[in-house]
């Protein structure tokens, strides 16, 4: 029970932490229903910026977006095909959907034609974040560009961890072999791709 009730209280404590970094534009290192994410507060286009320089990567390859209920899609998607909420029903895995025209999302989040990935996260930590911050959050693979995603907190490179400004002390003892999203682009007329 007091095993518990420390964990819990870690939790409580990184997301009031990892809140007030993001709502002053800062960057955290976090655990996710994935891998772990470099994150920050999706509706902030410096702050999205500063990721893409941390990794290393070109802004025109679009990171994608958590949030903690399927409800607020409609606020940051303008169309959401009938298929999108039947996959969302029937999926056990964590799965992103990219839909055609993302908005109220940094712009500099969406792809070159308008699109937005976005994930419905049902893992305890980064719902309870979202739920808390109360905006979609960037999450986004916590590697350098072109390098391996790191599986566990572990095998994150020191370059990542020195370049955030709060790293979430819960789950960083989990050494379970985390995998990323399935990823599912959808289009008009029920049309789709897999992408993984």
């Amino acid at each position: 029970m007091y095993i518990c009730l420390y964990f819990l209280c870690v939790m409580i404590d990184d997301l009031i932490k990892a809140c007030d970094i993001m709502q002053a534009g800062g960057v955290i290192l976090y655990p996710t229903d994935t891998i772990w994410g470099i994150g920050c507060d999706a509706t902030n286009e410096k702050a999205v910026q500063r990721i893409y320089e941390l990794k290393q990567r070109v802004d025109n390859k679009a990171m994608l977006v958590l949030i903690d209920n399927p409800i607020k899609l409609e606020r940051y998607v303008e169309n959401i095909p009938e298929i999108a909420w039947e996959l969302i029903e029937v999926t056990n895995q964590p799965l992103t959907i990219i839909y055609s025209q993302g908005r109220n999302i940094a712009l500099n989040l969406l792809a070159d034609d308008g699109s937005i990935g976005i994930r419905v996260t049902n893992e305890d930590f980064s719902r309870r974040l979202c739920e808390r911050f109360r905006k979609p959050l960037v999450s986004t693979s916590a590697n350098i560009s072109g390098e391996p995603s790191p599986s566990n907190f572990k095998e994150i490179s020191d370059a990542i961890k020195e370049g955030v400004d709060y790293i979430v002390q819960y789950r960083q003892d989990d050494m379970s072999k985390a995998k990323p999203s399935s990823v599912i682009k959808l289009g008009d007329g029920g049309l789709f791709q897999i992408i993984r």
